[in-house]
């Protein structure tokens, strides 16, 4: 289909294949600079915006979603959260971000980026297209690498860019343009997933509460004053409809007693799925005129919070190189993306997996292992030291953070 008729061809700086949060904040930031772009997506925007989508920002992103004028609605409808919960051997230690490293994170669900980033481009007169197949990316090792897809309307339509940027999620075609034998792809598969819930009730805690014990993990999310999400470790192939409502409040309150009495406030559960995990890495990020960002790059586990976050650090980072890369510089500018992007990533992957390891039972894990893990907690919530890591690790990092 490369050398078919197409009905239109239009020229721009730059095509976004995704029009996920990552792709529509890409497309933003380089509309401020001037830079025009088209952003594609194979989802109509009805579909992204009713996928439900838990979500913690960094102070940093948020300030970022206000500051760049795409919305301060996450002022009004989210929710600050100066700390955590870690809960073991029944009890609860408090983490004070504020206290430790002087920041917070906020609540506000990924769906609700999307609708504030998608409202902002229509706003701006951005050009984002949705609903879209047969997407096909050429002649990326060239300067005038070229984007074709079907419109919703079943005609055919070409894009001209000067940069074209992957960010279709974790089943990216983009990344598997990368030559086999030049890409690099470093994974860890996990052998327990996460049942997760929306439950209509009221909170039962003001922050996240991540708690371990010998029947599993759990963590108690909100979501608003009367809808809560909430997980507990499960087996990776479970079966959702072999879990009624009785049996689901029975596993949580399990994993959250203790001599404190605390207990869950229960209401009907509307929403049930199992999230499987998986850690992924792909290098390089960037292969001729075609740069990779978000999860079509790399993807977490989702224990330390940190995949909406990383996503949008990747395209802060890339538009400031892309804006460099149309300026004086030229695509030499390019070379700093890659590099400036896979310190955090990295440092993610690293923060997601100790989070994860540490509060998760292992399958066929011994006493040994369970007593291990809590001495790894009591060290973490013991010391200054331990809880200052975790809160800087949680609340993140600055976008060019130093080695």
């Amino acid at each position: 289909m490369a050398d078919a008729a197409v009905d239109s061809v239009t020229p721009v700086p730059v095509a976004i294949v995704g029009a996920g949060p990552a792709g529509l904040m890409l497309a933003h930031l380089l509309g401020r600079a001037g830079i025009e772009t088209i952003a594609l997506d194979t989802r109509t925007r009805h579909e992204i915006e009713t996928t439900q989508r838990a979500g913690i920002l960094e102070a940093d992103i948020a300030r970022d979603l206000v500051e760049t004028g795409v919305s301060d609605r996450i002022l009004a409808d989210g929710y600050e959260h100066e700390g955590i919960e870690l809960r073991f051997g029944g009890q609860a230690h408090r983490i004070d971000f504020q206290d430790l490293v002087g920041e917070s994170v906020w609540l506000y669900p990924q769906t609700d980026v999307f609708v504030d980033l998608a409202n902002a481009r229509q706003r701006d007169g951005g050009t984002v297209l949705f609903g879209i197949k047969d997407t096909e990316v050429l002649d990326i090792t060239t300067g005038n690498p070229r984007v074709r897809y079907t419109a919703p309307d079943g005609t055919r339509h070409e894009i001209r860019a000067r940069y074209v940027v992957g960010a279709d999620g974790s089943r990216s075609m983009c990344r598997g343009l990368v030559p086999e034998d030049r890409r690099v792809r470093y994974g860890k598969e996990y052998p327990f997933a996460w049942f997760g819930i929306l439950t209509e009730a009221p909170m039962s805690a003001p922050e996240l509460i991540y708690a371990h014990s010998a029947h599993g993990f759990a963590l108690i999310s909100q979501r608003t004053e009367t809808v809560q999400r909430m997980y507990f470790q499960c087996d990776p192939e479970e079966n959702v409809d072999a879990w009624p409502d009785d049996r689901i409040w029975e596993t949580l309150q399990a994993r959250v007693a203790g001599p404190d009495g605390f207990r869950l406030k229960e209401g009907p559960v509307f929403e049930k799925s199992v999230l499987k995990f998986r850690s992924f890495v792909q290098e390089p990020m960037r292969w001729g005129s075609m740069v990779l960002a978000g999860d079509a790059a790399h993807t977490v586990p989702p224990t330390g919070a940190r995949g909406l976050n990383l996503a949008l650090h990747d395209v802060k980072v890339l538009a400031e190189v892309l804006v460099r890369a149309f300026g004086s510089e030229g695509e030499n500018a390019l070379d700093d993306y890659q590099p400036q992007a896979l310190q955090r990533v990295w440092r993610a992957q690293n923060f997601s997996y100790w989070m994860t390891q540490m509060l998760h039972t292992a399958p066929g894990g011994s006493d040994y292992d369970l007593r291990r893990q809590l001495g790894e907690l009591d060290n973490v919530v013991g010391t200054r030291a331990g809880r200052t890591y975790l809160a800087e690790q949680y609340t993140g990092w600055p976008t060019r953070p130093t080695a």
